[in-house]
């Protein structure tokens, strides 16, 4: 096959995570007296960080509300990760396929590069029983975040190949823009959290309906 190494966003790529962030930043939002959101809005923020989720919450809007006092949002972030931490998992599914795709490119190193911070991505492999399946992990709280090209660019260095042998999977315009960064082709699936932009205006190399989709992509000579 063409690619020597599969580099794998994780929320809306392998797993549908957002019932839990959902259930955890409405608990927050309640104990710090803010209104609760509905799942759709959550939908809409994920995919830069719990951080910036938190923020939004607490702005009940995408765009995140300067005058926010930093009191509050300090300890509503630090509410969520409490309540992240009991939670990750519990409702979060794998999307259709993925055990089956995963297994079937056993032989090629892969790599989880997601923002979301190290403790909960392993907990989250590790509930999912997704561990298994990948050589490299990538965290956001390891140095920069997607859309910097760095954390492909360090998982290509940890499986040890070169950028252009690798190809991106993801759900989102930073996992496009990452790998335009970084010079690596990027398949970009349409069921994730894509925050309502079409991701054709980002041109990603491929754009797939479904994680099957991918398949014949991978197996190109």
């Amino acid at each position: 096959m063409r690619y020597q190494g599969i580099l794998f966003d994780l929320d809306g790529t392998l797993v549908d995570s957002a019932h839990d962030l959902y259930m955890a930043l409405n608990l927050t939002l309640t104990e710090v007296a803010f209104p609760v959101v509905s799942r759709a809005q959550v939908l809409t923020w994920v995919g830069n960080g719990i951080d910036v989720l938190v923020q939004r919450g607490l702005s009940g809007d995408h765009d995140v509300n300067a005058e926010l006092p930093p009191r509050v949002v300090a300890e509503a972030q630090t509410r969520f990760a409490g309540h992240y931490r009991a939670l990750v998992g519990q409702y979060s599914l794998l999307y259709a396929n993925v055990e089956t795709v995963l297994a079937a490119f056993s032989h090629v190193p892969k790599a989880v590069v997601t923002n979301k911070s190290r403790e909960f991505t392993e907990q989250l492999l590790d509930n999912l029983n997704l561990s298994q399946h990948f050589d490299v992990v990538v965290c956001g709280d390891d140095g920069q975040k997607k859309p910097a090209a760095e954390p492909l660019l360090s998982a290509c260095q940890q499986l040890n190949i070169e950028p252009h042998t690798a190809i991106m999977v993801g759900d989102s315009k930073s996992d496009i823009l990452a790998a335009h960064a970084a010079e690596i082709p990027v398949i970009a699936l349409k069921y994730g959290y894509n925050q309502g932009l079409d991701l054709a205006q980002f041109n990603p190399q491929y754009l797939c309906e479904g994680f099957l989709d991918i398949i014949p992509i991978l197996n190109q000579p």
